[in-house]
Order: structure tokens, then sequence, then C-alpha cells
């Protein structure tokens, strides 16, 4: 039996550059990991197949599982001769966040196969194999501060975000991904993240710039009945944060707080009005 912390992702960019002739768009995010995690166990079991638990109803327990999409593909892809699993997933990450909850818990079982099977494979392999089961899933792998580029399979590795305190607020609310994505039309995007600046800002390690080119296009085409987002980013910078955003598709907004204890006390007062309220840390 062996345990993986699968951790969930924010978004400090968000960019999209264009639609691709293949029917994704071309995309430019600074991604990082953070301290929120599922824990994803994986236990050798006699018959063949895998199998998934996990302690929500509703997650898929068979092959629709991106958990069970990663060991297949991974013996699939890898020549390793397939062995019976159980996939047993024990959620903390927000369900339907923006924070690639079953990417990570697929790149957690990516990562233990390799280490079990194939402790010689490349970690880029491992990423590719990552990357024909979702786009998140290769950033996943690797983790940290990265930036993802085409569908997010384009890795470069950056230096870290500096040390401080992320307050995570997802509301009640699910917003669908392919929507947002039509609702997306490159001429009328009114502003992009300055994403060379962000690169710069962690390169001199200063969180300051940092904060200020936090930002994700996908809050140009919100919908109006998801106004809660902007509620909530208004709400944690009127608590202190140097920066509030939408990560991913949303709708989950974080905020960054140069020192933990107003972090604190932001989550604090969050958690009165939202179930999913979490204090973190960049890892």
């Amino acid at each position: 039996m062996r345990t993986e912390p699968a951790y969930a992702k924010l978004n400090l960019t968000l960019d999209i550059l264009g639609k691709r002739p293949d029917g994704y768009h071309d995309l430019r995010m600074v991604m990082q990991s953070i301290d929120l995690a599922d824990q994803v166990t994986l236990s050798p079991r006699e018959e063949p197949g895998i199998g998934v638990t996990a302690d929500l109803p509703y997650l898929p327990r068979d092959g629709g599982n991106i958990a069970a999409k990663a060991a297949a593909a991974f013996f699939a892809q890898s020549g390793v001769p397939p062995v019976g699993l159980t996939i047993a997933i024990r959620k903390m990450i927000p369900v339907c966040a923006g924070m690639a909850g079953g990417s990570s818990d697929g790149a957690a079982v990516l990562r233990v196969l390799r280490d079990l099977y194939a402790p010689e494979m490349p970690m880029e392999q491992l990423e590719e194999i990552g990357a024909l089961i979702g786009s998140d899933v290769p950033y996943c792998v690797r983790g940290g501060t990265a930036l993802a580029e085409g569908r997010g399979e384009h890795l470069t590795a950056l230096p870290p975000l500096p040390p401080c305190s992320l307050v995570v607020c997802k509301p009640a609310c699910s917003i669908s991904t392919p929507e947002l994505f039509s609702l997306v039309r490159m001429k009328k995007l009114r502003c992009h993240p300055d994403t060379a600046g962000m690169l710069r800002a962690l390169e001199d390690q200063d969180l300051e710039r940092i904060a200020r080119r936090i930002y994700n296009v996908f809050e140009d085409v919100l919908p109006r009945r998801y106004a809660e987002v902007f509620s909530i980013k208004s709400e944690l910078l009127g608590m202190g944060a140097m920066a509030a955003s939408m990560t991913g598709s949303g709708p989950t907004v974080f905020g960054v707080f140069r020192d933990r204890e107003s972090a604190a006390r932001a989550a604090e007062s969050l958690s009165g009005q939202y179930a999913a309220v979490h204090l973190c840390r960049p890892i």
C-alpha cells in the first residue's frame, strides 16, 4: 500500500492566446501548487483491473474516474504488465473548483506507479503520459511553480512563489469550463496578464510585483450569474489581501496575504459565509 498527496493548483495568471485547429485553445499560465491536498492510496489486489473508492458518493468508481484512467494509461504506455489495483481517494480539494482536483489525483497515481514499477522512467515521459489523460495532468505530475503553455502540456519550471499565505474560498456554485471557453471572443478580451512581468517578478522574488500581476482572463467573460466570484474577491481585498483572483475556470477565488495572521482572520471571516474556505501556503 502506498499513499501519495495530490496537491491542488492555483493560477497566478491565465491567458488565452487563441483557438487552435484542433478545437482547443492555446493557453499561457503561471501555475502554483498549494498545500491543500487529496490523499490517494494505491493497494494491490488479486483480481485484475482497477477499482476506485472515494469518500464522496458522487465520484466515479469505474474507469471514468481520472485516477483509474491514469493507471490504465500508465500500464498501456510504459510497457509494465498491468496489475490489479484499488485506488482509494480521500478528497480535501473542492470538486469542480478550478483547482485541478481530479487531475492532481491522476497525477498522484502516475507518480506512485512510476516509483513502484518504472523508477528509471524520466519525469518528462510521465508528464507525456499525463497529457493523454487531461490538460492539467502534466503540470500536476510536476507541481511547484511553472509556466504552462499549449493546452497546458508544455512546462517550464520557474522560481518558487516567495513565502506568503493564501486564503482559498469556493462558493457553492459550479462553472462549466466548456461554457466559459465558448464565451471567449479573442478580439473582445479587454485585458491580458503581464506574464513576462510575472516571470521577472518571480525571478526577483518580489512578492509585491508578483501580486500586482495576478490575473485571469476568464473573469472578463464570466456571466453575471457568477457575481459571487467578484464579491469574494472584494472581501479578500478589503481584508488586506495583496491580490485576489479566480483560479482556472472557477469558481474558486484565492487571496494572497503577506502574513499568516491577516490571512487567518480573513479565512475565519469567510468561513461564516462559505463552507469551503482553506488557509494555505504555496509549495
